[in-house]
């Protein structure tokens, strides 16, 4: 799978690809990461301008997958194993 790290504003969120659906992280200015979530293709760009002003972070890292199911399964990995911040505990 193709990973991609920007900054997380408005101008680095648009040079994010929009045509797979991806697993997304926001990773703060110290490495951490804040919040794990999915996007499905031809909405990984407006996802992610939705945590804008609402999680704080610097960088964005995606990465992209072949499937929406095989994302969910990735995020779900991820969020159990860092337990991110800002992501609901439990889930």
């Amino acid at each position: 799978m193709r990973t991609k790290k920007v900054k997380f504003n408005k101008t680095g969120i648009e040079k994010l690809p929009n045509n797979k659906p991806v697993v997304y992280k926001i990773i703060t200015k110290g490495g951490r990461n804040n919040y794990t979530g999915i996007a499905q293709r031809g909405r990984v760009q407006d996802r992610i301008k939705e945590h804008l002003g609402n999680i704080p972070g610097t960088k964005i890292q995606v990465e992209q997958m072949n499937s929406i199911s095989e994302a969910q399964k990735k995020e779900t990995k991820i969020i159990s194993r860092i337990q991110p911040k800002y992501n609901k505990q439990g889930k």
